[in-house]
């Protein structure tokens, strides 16, 4: 095997040992998962917006961004609640680029593992620590849930991984909101099987050990778009589509049928101020319909402090280094029209 092994990387209790979660974090982390569940059952009317950067890139310019978002929420309680996006994994389509915090922390330095398991769980506690937010993050490896699950709230299985068996295994035994995205294909059925292997129980191999679960309810799926053999942009937040969803949730014996839109990636073809129309858009077809407003229980936004985005040495503080995002001023506006909406 060619493979070169640099160095043995601290296990999730090791680091969790390094830095634990105080009690009184651990119980603000609770109260939102609460919260969350009450979303998904449908208990609680409020809206769900899971939003920030593309990629948790620099941790002060995350946390610039998470303080805002904290003063937008105080305004919004009654209507949304709001989960920051705190994506330090990040998939890429050909393998090249900045993979997130997790492999650089520091974007224009060589890669480090062990320096990025210390980044990410100081920066995920941070956010906790100084605004109240937990947070949300990507499922790029299974193997790393732990290193975060006692601080996330919420966690999303991404377009290129939904039909990978270990990433539908390890939700299953996870006790937190998990979204499965669509695959780059559109194939809604691939993102429901990913939603019935979830909530289903397994006994599999988990780090070096035998393990087993009991499924978990509050998996479900995301709308992320499409695209097609020529390299095509296909949407799929139209009410035609959110009806076909509801409908093929009918068919299946699925606990908590739930939707979120995600409003960039294909479903914007990457033109992150499409986003707005988008989100409206959605906002309206739960108006007109009852079992699209049962249905769809958020939306996630790609925004950042500025719009669009760079590459690494630009050096432009608090805009993207992948996707490009919702500047902060039309981000702001937009939470207060979705409150405002509902």
């Amino acid at each position: 095997m060619s493979f070169e092994f640099i160095q043995k990387l601290p296990t999730p209790a090791e680091i969790k040992e390094q830095f634990p979660l105080p009690a009184h974090l651990a119980a603000i982390k609770a109260e939102t998962d609460k919260e969350l569940g009450k979303i998904f059952t449908g208990e609680s009317s409020r809206f769900l917006v899971i939003i920030g950067p593309c990629s948790a890139d620099h941790e002060d310019a995350v946390l610039d961004y998470a303080h805002r978002l904290a003063k937008v929420q105080e305004k919004v309680a009654e209507k949304l609640l709001l989960i920051p996006r705190i994506y330090t994994n990040k998939p890429r389509t050909t393998g090249l680029g900045y993979k997130g915090m997790l492999h650089q922390p520091d974007p224009e330095k060589s890669p480090s593992m062990s320096e990025g398991l210390h980044a990410i769980r100081r920066l995920h506690m941070k956010v906790l620590e100084e605004t109240g937010f937990s947070t949300a993050d990507e499922m790029l490896y299974p193997e790393n849930v732990s290193y975060l699950n006692d601080i996330m709230s919420y966690i999303a299985v991404g377009a290129r991984s939904v039909e990978n068996q270990q990433h539908r295994l390890v939700c299953s035994g996870c006790d937190v909101p998990v979204g499965m995205k669509n695959p780059t294909s559109g194939d809604l059925s691939v993102m429901l099987n990913a939603v019935v292997a979830a909530q289903t129980g397994h006994e599999f191999i988990m780090r070096e050990w035998e393990v087993k679960t009991h499924g978990n309810p509050l998996t479900h799926t995301i709308l992320r778009g499409a695209v097609n053999k020529h390299g095509q942009c296909l949407p799929n937040y139209h009410y035609e589509d959110l009806i076909l969803l509801y409908n093929l949730y009918q068919e299946r014996d699925l606990k908590n049928p739930a939707c979120i839109v995600d409003a960039n990636h294909s479903n914007s073809n990457k033109q992150y101020l499409e986003q707005i129309r988008i989100v409206k858009e959605v906002l309206h077809s739960r108006r007109h319909s009852s079992e699209i407003k049962d249905l769809v229980k958020g939306v996630m936004i790609e925004s950042y402090l500025e719009p669009g985005c760079q590459k690494v040495s630009e050096h432009c503080y608090g805009k993207s280094i992948t996707d490009p995002c919702l500047g902060w001023e039309d981000s702001e506006r937009l939470l207060y029209e979705i409150a405002d909406s509902l």
